[in-house]
């Protein structure tokens, strides 16, 4: 079953096409810790349900930027790890956050955001 979009044709759409929704970078960018079960990132994701965790998983799954790995012993256990696709939206995310953050300084709103951790728990890195 199907359940992304079929993706624009322009690069830049594309990428923002992939990476759109309130939680798909956030998902990555703690991925980007390493793999992680579903509920561990649902204990790190301040705010997100686990019906719409899953969700973004299955999309960014279906997208190529994560895969889904039994856990060795535990028949119900599954862990999500990007994939070298995923991995290599590493420096656009850092980008992302950079240019986030320069916005903001240029609109006089540097109070208006928020640190990692309001929204990243236990952030590793």
């Amino acid at each position: 079953m199907k359940i992304i979009k079929r993706l624009p044709g322009l690069p830049v759409e594309r990428t923002l096409g992939v990476l759109s929704g309130r939680w798909k970078a956030v998902i990555l960018y703690v991925l980007l810790d390493g793999q992680q079960r579903t509920s561990e990132l649902e204990k790190r994701v301040a705010g997100i349900s686990q019906k719409v965790l899953i969700e973004q998983l299955r999309a960014l799954e279906e997208h190529g930027m994560v895969s889904r790995q039994p856990v060795a012993g535990d028949p119900q256990g599954i862990e999500y790890l990007l994939t070298p696709l995923g991995e290599s939206l590493r420096p656009i995310l850092d980008s992302l956050i950079e240019w986030g953050s320069h916005h903001a300084k240029e609109r006089n709103e540097v109070d208006r955001l928020l640190p990692c951790n309001a929204v990243i728990r236990d952030r590793t890195t």
